[in-house]
């Protein structure tokens, strides 16, 4: 089954709002079993938006489209697939009844606008919308099958999982389809992961896998897909490559998973040895935290953070020395070194990280230049610092900067030696 996605939504094209429904459906379609050909992105335009569906009512096997349900007077997808069908709008009393109670539930006045919400084309199938106040709608014309769906992205998920992907596995039957398996690298560049860890895959490479490298600030997740029957076929194609790449890229790895991150896998190993952390924050000006407490259930090793962007701040909460300071610099070693053991000490955790560097764009100088960073570490058993240069970019600075951290945490307690990237380790 071949599909088109087009999404619908002036805000898409002008930069307000990021298209992340059409990322989301090309790997849902994907894992299905559909080979998504098309993504097209319109603005809100009548006569735009009938052509492209023409086009592509004539040219593959399932459409899904997204935005244009709204209650305001740029929402014209309905108006759109109903002057293409020559259908007419009539009135879903069912859907009525439901707005009418979401409506009264946040003690919201109904308006004439949000009355037409309820309104379908006569020619569709209604797909009930539990997630919000616009329905989907499910044509089927000449074996060409047209899920029209909301722009909201909760509202759009759900009726995606709930009653277009079952419609979909059902009309594809018997068709082999595609899984995916993550395995999450750190601390290791793409190319140097691809061609000096892993090496060349011909050998364990079967027909029906492939084998992806996904970079990010964070590291890089390698991802091998495989089509296949059923789990266990596909599971028969991708063992080999990923006991392959297991072996290979061993240190590097930080576990398995599509949504697995650094945060998450220090987490769970802080968690799972009953060691508490804390950290000092300069350049990264609470972005370190911030990941940390993204993931449920921190609070059982994660003690605090002390934000110190200001000199004042660092020798009055850390017991950083202001000599030090004003000798070399906040962008330091020994500045970071006492950052770490100083918010350690005074938060009462095992292990203490900082970051102090120049995230830019501006104040760098010819000896630290922007993305200059400095990152320290202190524990009963290790106090040492790390020198990274990264980029001209402020929050690609601060983002590699957590990573890296992070990074540095879990090899100190796994007892991994080498520091992220070859990055040299300055002992206290």
């Amino acid at each position: 089954m071949q599909c088109r996605i087009i999404s619908i939504g002036n805000e898409l094209l002008i930069g307000d709002t990021v298209n992340t429904n059409a990322s989301w459906l090309g790997d849902v379609l994907t894992e299905a079993g559909v080979d998504v050909t098309h993504i097209y992105t319109i603005g809100d335009d009548l006569d735009t938006m009938k052509d492209i569906l023409s086009e592509a009512l004539s040219s593959t096997d399932l459409i899904i489209t997204t935005g244009g349900l709204g209650p305001t007077h740029d929402d014209i997808t309905k108006r759109a697939v109903t002057e293409l069908f020559d259908c007419e709008l009539v009135l879903e009393d069912s859907v009525l009844e439901f707005i009418k109670k979401v409506f009264k539930k946040r003690n919201i006045p109904f308006s004439k606008s949000n009355y037409h919400q309820a309104e379908v084309p006569d020619c569709c199938e209604v797909l009930f919308n539990t997630q919000g106040t616009a329905p989907g709608m499910w044509f089927d014309r000449d074996s060409v099958n047209l899920a029209v769906l909301p722009g909201v992205p909760h509202e759009m998920k759900h009726l995606m999982n709930e009653k277009v992907i079952p419609k979909v596995r059902s009309i594809n039957g018997d068709t082999e389809f595609r899984r995916s398996h993550y395995i999450t690298t750190a601390g290791i560049g793409e190319s140097t992961l691809s061609d000096k860890v892993v090496g060349p895959l011909g050998d364990v490479l079967p027909d029906h896998v492939s084998v992806a490298y996904l970079p990010s600030t964070q590291g890089t997740k390698i991802r091998i897909s495989a089509y296949g029957n059923s789990d266990r076929e596909i599971d028969e194609r991708i063992d080999p490559v990923r006991n392959h790449i297991m072996q290979k890229a061993g240190k590097y790895i930080i576990g398995e998973g599509k949504d697995l991150n650094l945060a998450k896998a220090v987490g769970k190993l802080l968690a799972s040895k009953g060691i508490s952390l804390s950290v000092a924050e300069s350049c990264t000006g609470g972005y370190l935290g911030n990941a940390i407490t993204d993931v449920p259930g921190s609070s059982r090793y994660m003690m605090g953070g002390v934000i110190a962007y200001a000199n004042e701040v660092k020798v009055d909460h850390l017991g950083v020395s202001a000599d030090d300071l004003n000798r070399q610099g906040a962008v330091s070693r020994p500045v970071a070194l006492q950052m770490a053991k100083g918010v350690a000490e005074r938060l009462g955790a095992d292990i203490g990280i900082s970051t102090t560097g120049i995230a830019g764009p501006g104040g760098g100088t010819e000896e630290k230049p922007v993305g200059t960073v400095w990152i320290g570490y202190w524990s009963r058993d290790e106090h040492f610092a790390v020198k990274a240069r990264f980029t001209n970019d402020r929050l690609i600075n601060k983002e590699r900067s957590a990573a890296v951290a992070l990074e540095i945490v879990r090899r100190s307690i796994m007892g991994i030696e080498g520091m992220p990237y070859g990055l040299k380790k300055y002992p206290a």
